[in-house]
């Protein structure tokens, strides 16, 4: 496919629609830079089983399963049960597992177990996940009721209040333990470990075995071993054609880490990845957020590779640069407020290869280390990436949402003009500043807000964007062209947190994903505290208005500070309070409107995107002469070409 017949939208199946992303100036990298973002690529995609693991003990069993019935000759694709199969697998695959990516809550199948069961009574032996000694039938008895029994472990990550959180949660973190002997056993650890602890549980599942508890570490002779000396494999390498030997010593350091497990090593390699600012070429690689564990613990694993883009970069410079005077006037106690803001870098970037929790759902800003001393101590990194955003926008454009849900043309005619630029920027005040401000009074667990902490994490970071992108030191840095820019993405923040993030909801949930409380939990808080915002009936149909951008800015401000407080003083009761109140309930009927509007438009809820094939071209002695990207590979064929060429685990 040559890029003047790319196309950004692919694939669409269930709720999904996958997307397809550019490498913009890839072939003006240099030969080394390419090579050094193809095997950093090999080593994203060997993680890939790891997820899929951690997301579900039997996740890797169900998915071979699966592809084997696939693509079989006796699965009978013209039937509809054969198309069901088919449409659960690429959920399957797009989730790293049998829950949703977003809800967490488990797949229904649209195929029956007696289906299922005379496939796999029909395939020989060898194409089929059985444990040693195991039959056929025993398989099916093992895996038809996690895939069948809405019973059966129902939910990835379960964060009810007052249910024990570890028990309840399918996710594969632990095993034969509860939430309070979780908490107890790494309270014990944190006890007596100073003011730079390492993380706790980051890279290890904790297990009970025989009455005592342990941790399974995830290195290269522990749990995940195989996936993990892949990784090692491709990350030596990388190594040799690092751009310098500082990006060199980063890349040897994650080595060392993955060989020992030791966390100590982890936060070397952390410190020394954000101080290498000088190379094109980065990346992440590791058990990094913890997001898909109820306790906000443990490490899930992703990967992703990217370069920078050079002219975009100029825009999140000048925040960087800018961010002693943005902490300085935050609206936050000050006591809260950093004093000296240090190593705080931000890149607008080009994602270049995607693998395992950042697969195929990504995010589209970053910012890392997640330990707070290494923060305040060294700083931090933050990327936008621009060519997934810019994916996005194009794949958006004339599908009629703005139309149906905005609430007026004035509005619609605001965030036509200004909205890509608007949404960008919040995306690096998010990450570059949001993130990175504050601080924790000293002694306060940096874990203290337990299962509420990463709403409240996400809540704090939005929070500061938004009181931000409607400040004059924008336009005065010219990084917005007027001050009324700022209202197009006020309105549609509310928006999206008040009705259409709704559609991502199954009828009768309550929302579970950390953003999608955090934005729920602003918007609501908002209407609830002030008169800035307001719904509106017309025509049978309900908009939201904003009455007053001033006073909603001073909305965001006050819950600004709140936030920050409860983050800075591990106030874990009024967490769940702001928690429970504004950020987990769903409105049935106003979810069942924005239901049948968005069914009305056809547009997915969810995207996600297609990884580029990174294809070396070698000479007749074997050596890479260059690195060409391929954007012609199916979502289908992607996916059962990783789960052959990459798998390690099963």
């Amino acid at each position: 496919m040559c890029l003047s017949d790319f196309s950004y939208s692919d694939t669409r199946f269930a709720d999904i629609q996958m997307l397809r992303y550019r490498l913009d100036g890839f072939e003006e990298l240099t030969l080394g830079q390419k090579k050094l973002i193809y095997y950093l690529s090999e080593a994203t995609l060997f993680g890939r089983d790891i997820t899929f693991d951690q997301f579900g003990r039997y996740n890797l069993k169900i998915r071979k399963l699966l592809e084997a019935v696939y693509t079989s000759e006796e699965a009978g694709r013209d039937t509809e049960q054969s198309e069901a199969l088919g449409t659960y697998l690429r959920r399957v695959w797009f989730s790293n597992g049998i829950y949703h990516h977003y809800g967490c809550d488990k797949f229904k199948p649209g195929f029956t177990p007696g289906y299922l069961r005379n496939m796999v009574m029909a395939l020989p032996e060898q194409v089929l996940p059985l444990s040693e000694g195991q039959t056929r039938e025993q398989l099916c008895d093992e895996l038809f009721p996690v895939i069948f029994d809405p019973e059966v472990m129902p939910m990835r990550v379960n964060k009810s209040d007052g249910d024990d959180l570890v028990v309840t949660s399918a996710c594969n973190y632990y095993e034969g333990v509860t939430q309070k002997e979780v908490e107890d056993y790494y309270q014990a650890l944190k006890d007596g470990a100073g003011d730079r602890p390492v993380s706790f549980g980051l890279n290890s599942k904790l297990v009970k075995r025989d009455g005592r508890i342990c941790e399974q570490v995830w290195s290269a002779d522990g749990m995940y071993g195989k996936a993990i000396r892949r990784i090692i494999g491709c990350l030596e390498k990388a190594a040799e054609v690092a751009e310098n030997e500082r990006q060199r010593d980063v890349i040897l350091t994650l080595i060392d880490y993955y060989r020992t497990g030791d966390l100590s090593v982890f936060d070397d390699y952390s410190i020394r990845w954000v101080e290498e600012q000088e190379g094109r070429v980065d990346f992440v690689n590791g058990f990094i957020e913890v997001y898909g564990d109820p306790l906000g613990l443990k490490g899930s694993w992703e990967g992703i590779v990217e370069y920078k883009d050079m002219v975009a970069t100029r825009r999140t410079r000048i925040i960087s640069d800018n961010a002693q005077w943005f902490e300085d006037h935050s609206p936050v106690d000050p006591r809260f407020r950093k004093k000296t803001v240090k190593g705080v870098s931000a890149n607008v970037v080009c994602a270049a290869m995607l693998g395992g929790d950042e697969y195929p759902s990504t995010a589209i800003g970053i910012n890392l280390p997640n330990a707070d001393w290494i923060r305040a101590e060294h700083g931090s990194k933050s990327v936008t990436i621009g060519n997934l955003t810019d994916a996005y926008n194009k794949a958006a454009r004339g599908n009629g949402f703005k139309e149906e849900f905005v609430v007026d043309g004035e509005t619609v005619a605001l965030i036509e003009r200004y909205g890509d630029l608007c949404d960008d920027l919040h995306t690096d005040l998010h990450e570059c500043l949001g993130h990175g401000s504050g601080q924790l009074l000293p002694g306060v667990d940096s874990d203290a807000l337990k299962a509420y902490g990463n709403t409240i994490e996400e809540a704090r970071a939005d929070l500061f964007g938004l009181y931000y992108i409607a400040d004059r030191k924008l336009v005065e840095l010219g990084l917005l062209p007027d001050e009324e820019a700022y209202k197009s993405h006020y309105y549609a923040y509310m928006l999206n947190g008040l009705m259409t993030q709704l559609v991502r909801i199954a009828p009768g949930a309550r929302i579970e994903e950390a953003h999608m409380r955090n934005r729920a939990l602003i918007a609501r808080w908002c209407m609830d505290n002030g008169t800035a915002v307001r719904m509106v009936r017309r025509g049978g149909k309900r908009y939201v208005e904003v009455v007053d951008y001033g006073q909603l800015r001073e909305l965001f401000a006050r819950l600004l500070a709140e936030v920050q407080r409860i983050k800075s003083e591990g106030d874990f009761e009024a967490a769940r309070r702001l928690v429970e109140k504004y950020a987990v309930e769903v409105d049935p009927e106003l979810h069942a409107e924005v239901t049948e509007r968005y069914r009305r438009l056809d547009i997915a809820p969810y995207k996600g995107f297609i990884n580029p094939v990174l294809r070396p071209v070698k000479d007749g002695e074997g050596n890479i002469v260059d690195v060409r990207p391929d954007y012609t590979e199916s979502y289908e064929h992607q996916m059962l070409r990783y789960s052959s060429d990459y798998a390690t685990l099963i």
